[in-house]
């Protein structure tokens, strides 16, 4: 059809050209169709994903989509910086299959350079130790002892400080290599209070845990209200709606209020005559063809 980067490159040397595909823009696997539970599936999340010696599970988001469209945002922001810089744009390849690959992270390591195989671990963690959820008198609780100070504050925490003193446990390395042993004992004092109670005992101590929250408890809960993560706006057709407020907050931006969700064609019209400066012929033409949706005034 003539979009193509080539073709574009002609005529607008400084365009910035992004393409967002399943498996890449070439190669063996570059005509199939890309969806995030396929390419999570062969680039390895749901092989990692799932309880401990159980079956593959999704993640319940489309990780791998958002976090393409996250590569995709950062590579156009650092190719806008290079234009500003030298005046030439570029073509970004991003793709689902390199994204999840890339995101696998320190377990994509473990095999690269040790040969390690990759398990399903639940909650757990495979080389930190305890850094999982755990069971409480009446619901679930999640904790991370990151370094061997943590796990000495947790253990005081629990009143077991005997654990933090047993040889089997004085490391990380050892905790890891004794997780049988030291899993079971902690479940075991975890289900001996009430999640509430829980907390209540660790706060203020230092040590990272928290809630596995529905989603009636995340919009309820204090720290997510402070950070205005909810946002309302009204919206032409649908009156007041609510959805999730922006992830990043910029000390340069006065702006409070947020545009709602256009309707099919609000802004054609806008875009077109006055960004464009196509005329009204034009922009009925188009309509005509059916190229176009022009919102009714």
């Amino acid at each position: 059809m003539g979009l193509g980067y080539p073709d574009l490159r002609e005529l607008c040397p400084h365009l910035i050209y992004c393409s967002v595909t399943g498996y890449g823009c070439d190669g063996p696997y570059a005509k199939r169709a890309g969806y995030d539970v396929i390419a999570a599936a062969m680039g390895g999340l749901l092989h990692i994903t799932g309880p401990e010696g159980g079956d593959p599970v999704r993640v319940g988001v489309a990780m791998t989509d958002l976090s393409t469209g996250l590569m995709a945002h950062g590579a156009i922001m650092a190719a806008l910086l290079q234009r500003h810089r030298t005046g030439t744009g570029q073509h970004i390849d991003c793709n689902l299959l390199s994204t999840q690959v890339a995101c696998i992270s320190h377990i994509a390591a473990n095999y690269l350079m040790a040969g390690q195989e990759a398990r399903r671990w639940g909650t757990g963690h495979e080389s930190i130790v305890p850094y999982q959820a755990f069971k409480t008198s009446d619901g679930h609780l999640i904790v991370g002892a990151g370094n061997d100070n943590l796990f000495k504050t947790l253990c005081k925490v629990m009143e077991l400080e005997h654990l933090s003193e047993d040889p089997r446990y004085t490391s990380n390395q050892l905790r890891v290599a004794n997780r049988k042993q030291l899993i079971p004992t902690l479940a075991q004092r975890f289900s001996e209070k009430t999640t509430d109670e829980w907390f209540a005992a660790f706060e203020g101590s230092g040590f990272p845990y928290g809630p596995i929250n529905n989603m009636e408890q995340v919009f309820s809960n204090p720290q997510v209200l402070h950070n205005k993560m909810i946002l309302e706006m009204d919206h032409p057709s649908a009156g007041t709606v609510r959805v999730p407020g922006p992830a990043v907050k910029y000390t340069g931006s006065k702006r409070e209020t947020h545009l709602p969700p256009p309707t099919l064609g609000q802004h054609t019209s806008e875009v077109l005559g006055n960004l464009l400066q196509y005329s009204e012929k034009q922009m009925r033409d188009l309509s005509e063809a059916g190229a176009i949706r022009i919102q009714d005034s």
